[in-house]
């Protein structure tokens, strides 16, 4: 370790492509053992392949990169007879695995079957290309890509300020490689076999990490910096980083940075070329990004100089407290805490088709807090089947909640829902998008109604209510509605004590105020809504004098301490989270999804018509960063508010609808659109269609969002760039507080270990505030 006046020692090695007919000539005789070891795994000469290449497959991906592996290790091995072991460690691409080598996560022949295995598959994978781009920086290639409609196009490795390579289907690349030169921007296409680093190596992401799963890694010995993260490798994630690394971008840029941001350090390249160690190929990129960029200074981790190497790690990240008792269990209310049987005043809200998964809501009742299963958009099978995974996995005792949407145009499948709910014994639902009580809403609340032995009512069934409106808030705040609990009992579906015992007490014990939040969102402002809905409170309770007292929460923008903290100054009984719980592991949204949302910023939002009210032109939050669905969906509706029919709009811009909307023609979409009323037996909606032509319009264009939807669902990266991914800025957030901790790869976030984190630094944040402003009273 150095001493603070020294400078920290790195070693970089470089990837594929650094590779030569001669290489390792001078290391052979030397270690003609590990050569032999070598040719013995591969299956063929290392030595003749790297000296004389008599069948011209040094130049094969499946040979280049295990052939670079061997001689890149030995001349590592050479170095180090003479030298001590670097501060730190970094390699480009396939150099990654010299540096993890270097830190001993596992021995020489480990690393070969490695990318013996990593080779082979990448060399499988076809119809790509790869481009360098020079003299044009990052984030304007980017731009360049979305402008020209290049969404196929992934930037791939970000070598340096002004050197990207690109990678993509070979037809967009050519047309991005004529477009860029045209505007006098150096771009040549690649001799390689597929597009690395990218969406489409994602099959072979996926068997390579069935691969390592056969092995076992030490944590690195010494720092390793990651391509996929531009940070270190934490403790246990050796195998999850190297196969997300073949189809996440190399980001060399970041990755310098990072080390500059560390300490001054000196490095030495080891690669191929004999005469220079590796040659110039990593050292221009690196002597440039010292020369252009600043340092990458990261909260809570020494910069300079006085930096020791042993420093240059990930921060502490925020870890959930072990200890019982802490601030964070005493922030909120204790009502709310002991209704729901809760560590925390802490709630995961539901999230849109299973986003808010079942592994999301057992994971926050084991650890003692309250998640909601999300089921819009679910069929009843699906809630069913997702309600039996949680029962049969929590404990008795341990807390859950279900969602339930409000479904005006199908009252008859919301009823379904609750008679499902009923039959599992569901205790607990967050009811969302209610504008009115509804009979089956009443029918949940009521039927959980008795009195105990010393005839105190009891309400078996919790209804959180998502409320953003005050008449809203209001009609949850007061008893049911006299119409829809005489229409039950007529029915028989609850008994004269429940309708009775429903005149005193309310909807709900139990509402957050929903503020500016992904998906449906009113846009309200926290601190304008929390404290009228307060008082609303304060006037409803002295008008029912209900025994049990009403808590009120907040939700919408909150992803960081300050914010957690503000919203329990301002009088909230308890915080619920949506947007940075869609980026875990136990999130059901796709890998491709999450890692979107894992770059998103707090800008990186847009509002867009929401398609299931779509004529009412309500909104929904989405992400807006590298998608275009925002700009459509938005387009869609000014066409639907100018013309009266599909007819009216322009033949140039129907044309244009089919061929990047719809990805078909409308006719087609009218014929799917009668096709699922139909199946859902909505006669009367399918024959006001028929005969309105703006209600066929307005249908035809709800298709695009329900396509869009599906495909985020799906996991295809074909059509990427009509991803509808609902989140707020609260997730921008929350990625800015976490960036450079533990806990900013999306796959290091687990839902409960987020809760924990949030509520202790907020513990943290009042104590100091209040510290503070005891100061300043003084």
């Amino acid at each position: 370790m150095p001493s603070p006046s020294e400078a920290m020692k790195v070693v970089l090695f470089p990837g594929q492509g650094t590779q030569y007919k001669g290489m390792g000539k001078d290391l052979w005789p030397a270690y003609s053992q590990l050569a032999d070891t070598a040719s013995q795994i591969l299956g063929f000469s290392i030595v003749e392949l790297c000296l004389n290449d008599p069948q011209n497959q040094l130049r094969l991906t499946h040979y280049t990169q295990p052939a670079l592996y061997v001689v890149s290790a030995l001349r590592y091995y050479r170095w180090r007879e003479t030298e001590t072991a670097p501060d730190a460690v970094a390699g480009h691409s396939l150099g990654e695995y010299l540096a993890l080598l270097a830190a001993g996560c596992f021995d020489f022949e480990t690393g070969l079957r490695l990318v013996q295995k990593r080779g082979r598959l990448m060399n499988q994978a076809s119809s790509g290309a790869m481009a360098a781009v020079l003299g044009m920086r990052a984030d304007a290639l980017q731009a360049f890509l979305c402008d020209h409609k290049l969404d196929s196009i992934d930037v791939a490795n970000f070598n340096s300020p002004t050197q990207s390579v690109i990678a993509g289907d070979s037809t967009s690349i050519v047309a991005a490689e004529k477009l860029l030169m045209a505007r006098n921007v150096p771009c040549s296409v690649l001799n390689v076999s597929a597009p690395f680093h990218s969406r489409y190596m994602r099959p072979a992401q996926e068997e390579f990490a069935e691969f390592l799963r056969g092995f076992t890694f030490r944590d690195p010995a010494i720092p390793v910096i990651a391509n996929a993260t531009a940070r270190p490798y934490p403790p246990g994630h050796v195998a999850q980083l190297l196969a997300q690394q073949i189809a996440s971008p190399v980001l060399w840029t970041e990755s310098i940075r990072y080390l500059m941001g560390q300490s001054d350090f000196t490095y030495v390249e080891m690669g191929a070329d004999p005469d220079r160690i590796g040659g110039a190929v990593l050292s221009k990129l690196v002597d440039e990004i010292r020369r252009t960029e600043a340092p990458l200074q990261i909260d809570g981790v020494p910069a300079g100089p006085a930096a020791s190497a042993s420093e240059v790690s990930i921060p502490a990240a925020p870890e959930p407290s072990p200890k019982s008792g802490s601030d964070a269990e005493f922030l909120g209310s204790p009502v709310f805490r002991k209704r729901y049987g809760l560590k925390y005043a802490y709630v995961a809200g539901s999230m849109y088709r299973g986003t808010s998964s079942p592994a999301l809501v057992i994971r926050m009742g084991r650890a003692g807090m309250i998640g909601y299963l999300g089921t819009g958009g679910l069929s009843l099978a699906s809630i069913e089947k997702g309600i039996q995974t949680i029962q049969a996995q929590l404990e008795p005792g341990q807390p859950y909640g279900v969602n339930l949407l409000a479904d005006y145009d199908n009252p008859a499948a919301e009823r379904a829902t609750v008679d499902l709910y009923l039959q599992y014994q569901v205790r607990c639902v967050e009811a969302a998008a209610f504008m009115q009580i509804t009979p089956a809403l009443v029918l949940f609340r009521v039927k959980g109604l008795s009195r105990d032995a010393e005839g105190n009512i009891q309400c078996a069934h919790r209804v959180l209510a998502k409320v953003s409106r005050l008449e809203v808030a209001e009609a949850f705040v007061s008893p049911p509605p006299a119409n829809l609990v005489d229409a039950l009992l007529r029915e028989g579906a609850i008994n004269a004590e429940q309708a009775a015992l429903a005149r005193n007490v309310p909807m709900s014990h139990d509402l957050c105020v929903e503020a500016d939040s992904g998906g449906h969102t009113d846009a309200g402002i926290p601190t304008i809504l929390l404290p009228a809905m307060l008082e609303l409170r304060k006037a409803l309770v002295g008008r029912y004098n209900y025994r049990e007292p009403l808590c009120m929460g907040l939700a919408g923008g909150i992803g960081t301490p300050a914010s957690a903290a503000a919203a329990f100054a301002m009088g909230a009984d308890f915080i619920l989270t949506g947007s940075i719980n869609q980026c875990t592991v136990e999130s059901g949204a796709t890998d491709a999804v999450k890692a979107m949302l894992q770059q998103a910023g707090i800008h990186d939002m847009a509002y867009a018509p929401a398609g299931d009210m779509f004529e009412l032109g309500a909104r929904v939050q989405v992400l807006k960063k590298g998608l275009l669905f925002p700009t459509r969906a938005n387009k869609l509706y000014a066409l639907y508010t100018h013309y009266g029919s599909l007819e009216e709009i322009p033949a140039a811009e129907r044309a244009r609808l089919e061929r990047s909307f719809f990805k078909r023609s409308l006719s087609r979409v009218w014929e799917d659109t009668l096709r699922h009323l139909e199946a859902r037996g909505r006669e009367r909606d399918k024959e006001i269609a028929q005969a309105n032509p703006k209600v066929r319009m307005a249908r035809v264009f709800r298709w695009y969002f329900a396509y869009s939807t599906q495909l985020a669902f799906s996991g295809s990266t074909e059509d990427l760039v009509n991803y509808q991914v609902h989140t707020g800025p609260a997730l921008g957030a929350f990625n800015q507080w976490v960036k450079g901790t533990a806990l900013e790869p999306w796959t290091q976030r687990h839902v409960d270990e987020i809760a924990v984190a949030l509520m202790d630094a907020t513990a943290r944040h009042l104590r100091s505030f209040n510290s503070s402003f005891a100061c300043v009273a003084h």
